[in-house]
């Protein structure tokens, strides 16, 4: 196989990447899915459009301003020196951030179609039961929506795997640090390395292939898609 060690070191940083991400936009995404599958605030269409937006955004924009939030000069980038931190861009911490608000729609948006089709008819039949929000929660919710969970830690880690800009703009291409599998890709481009582009990017073709597969196959009406 014509891949070089610089290779392996990237496939490696973007699945640890993907696989930090994907936990942390589930414990992140299924709050915010069961209140916009819930509230009837007037807020929802507000947080509705926020949530999405990375949906329409192109990913430099999201990347600039997460790098102006996060940078020596923005509020975020000032808490995290106060506290001792550092600073996150062109760090591993700062891609998973930047990861996470990138990837957040293709997250919620599953779980929240999987907790609407739940209705609330079984979560006030568990309540009349004595079940507390807890136990509702984790034996009528996680159960009934489990294919949207799954849909959406599918599409998470998919989706964090193809990032390009997010990444570049917020990691940089620094290597055995924030140099994963897309920009590699373009590194070799640019150096007219292209059997090595073909391994990887051929890769990414099945890849995406193989993802795609196993979404129709557990949602074969296409319920993942909003």
């Amino acid at each position: 196989m014509m891949l070089d060690p610089q290779d392996w070191s990237a496939l490696w940083l973007t699945v640890r990447l993907a696989t930090t991400v994907t936990v942390l936009l589930l414990i992140v995404g299924t709050p915010i899915a069961w209140w916009l599958a819930y509230t009837r605030s007037r807020l929802r269409g507000v947080v509705s459009a926020l949530v999405s937006m990375p949906l329409v955004l192109p990913p430099t924009v999201l990347g600039f301003y997460l790098l102006l939030l996060m940078g020596p000069h923005g509020p975020v980038g000032a808490l995290t020196q106060a506290l001792g931190l550092g600073m996150l861009p062109f760090t591993f911490t700062g891609l998973v951030v930047a990861s996470t608000f990138y990837s957040l729609p293709f997250v919620v948006q599953p779980v929240q179609n999987a907790i609407e089709a739940i209705g609330r008819r079984p979560l006030e039949v568990a309540a009349t039961l004595r079940a507390s929000p807890w136990d509702r929660f984790w034996s009528v919710v996680v159960p009934l929506a489990r294919p949207g969970f799954l849909t959406g830690a599918i599409l998470g880690f998919a989706h964090t795997v193809g990032e390009f800009g997010v990444v570049l703009m917020i990691g940089g291409n620094i290597p055995d640090r924030t140099r994963v599998v897309s920009v590699q890709i373009f590194d070799h481009v640019e150096a007219l390395e292209y059997t090595q582009a073909h391994w990887l990017a051929g890769g990414m073709v099945a890849f995406a292939f193989f993802v795609l597969l196993a979404l129709y196959t557990l949602n074969p009406q296409g319920s993942f898609r909003k």
